[in-house]
């Protein structure tokens, strides 16, 4: 997908373990995440249908991934979407873990 020419806005909520995009002050999408140590494991990405098809999910995906990266952590992608993300964006691939049983039953229970 092009880039979007939607002007947009990625902030990290911290407070709700997440990323969000932002269009004309309303949201539009998230990413969301937990931290394991050095780890920001994101595990859910969506973007709101009334904003689909605009490009933003990888301008808030490559956002959040930045971050991380300025953060000094390291990306486990549980996400499906990131995880495709990463597959196009190699650039982030020497701050990405694998996804581990450990870190998926260590997931588990934080959502619980």
């Amino acid at each position: 997908m092009s880039e979007s020419s939607t002007p947009a806005v990625v902030e990290r909520v911290d407070a709700d373990h997440r990323y969000e995009i932002l269009v004309d002050g309303q949201r539009a999408g998230l990413t969301a995440y937990r931290d394991l140590g050095a780890q920001r494991v994101f595990f859910h990405t969506e973007i709101d249908e009334a904003f689909a098809g605009q490009g933003l999910a990888p301008q808030l995906v490559q956002q959040a991934l930045t971050d991380v990266r300025a953060a000094g952590m390291r990306i486990v992608p549980v996400c499906p979407y990131v995880v495709k993300f990463l597959k196009r964006h190699d650039e982030f691939a020497d701050i990405t873990d694998p996804v581990t049983r450990d870190v998926l039953r260590w997931l588990k229970a934080q959502l619980d």
